[in-house]
């Protein structure tokens, strides 16, 4: 079954479990991603803040790897 067809069975008639399912799936791992890009986005100003108390500037982006996941942050 593809994604374009996702509410229809075999036969082409309308059939919402399989895409209602998929986007229960989607919604869990866009409120995951989001949780992440949160603690991304309160992590890079500590960051900063602490290169600026050290007497450094960081001048460019800070490519980061969840652990978890190996997602790459650029």
């Amino acid at each position: 079954m593809s994604k374009e067809n996702m509410g229809r069975n075999a036969e082409h008639y309308a059939d919402p479990t399989p895409a209602a399912a998929m986007r229960n799936i989607n919604k869990d791992e866009r409120q995951k991603e989001a949780v992440r890009l949160d603690r991304i986005g309160s992590l890079v100003p500590l960051l900063r803040q602490m290169a600026d108390i050290a007497g450094f500037e960081i001048i460019g982006r800070i490519p980061l790897r969840d652990k978890a996941t190996g997602k790459e942050y650029r």
